[in-house]
């Protein structure tokens, strides 16, 4: 996996940060990580939420730039795979919503507090956040690993 990390072209580590930073502000400005006049939370941000923040933010940036041709990659025609990337998406953007929903703030959830109620988004929801982080970097980390295990084997095509 590092290996084919380190076989990137700038082109990639380019878009890898810039997807970062956009991960970062999608889900950081939402749920008042990130603080901002638009936005506000009466639970204070927890302690774990702003690490969770930038593990989601590197490896959804990462994630995003395996989506990226490298032009040095020969081109592949066949279109073997495409249900495996399908698959490897959802587990890849359902770990980045659950990271939103793990730093969020729990009565803010309109979801959730309409299933809860604040009470129960407090005393039921919130003790789980942490749980849902881990998940979600796990989910993360398992799409990434099945992207760069697969990125020599079924490059993208050219266009």
């Amino acid at each position: 996996m590092f290996a084919e990390l380190q076989s990137w072209s700038p082109r990639r580590w380019v878009t890898a940060a810039a997807a970062g930073v956009i991960v970062a502000l999608l889900v950081g400005l939402p749920t008042d990580v990130i603080p901002n006049p638009v936005f506000g939370r009466p639970v204070p941000v927890t302690w774990w939420s702003y690490p969770v923040l930038v593990f989601t933010a590197v490896l959804g940036g990462i994630l995003a730039a395996t989506y990226v041709r490298d032009p040095e990659l020969p081109a592949n025609t066949g279109s073997a795979g495409a249900a495996d990337d399908e698959r490897i998406a959802r587990t890849g953007g359902f770990g980045g919503l659950l990271s939103f929903f793990a730093v969020g703030c729990p009565v803010c959830n309109k979801l959730v507090v309409i299933a809860l109620g604040t009470v129960g988004a407090r005393r039921w929801f919130e003790p789980i956040q942490p749980l849902l982080a881990v998940l979600s970097l796990v989910l993360l980390l398992v799409a990434l690993r099945a992207r760069l295990r697969n990125s020599r084997a079924c490059p993208i095509p050219a266009r």
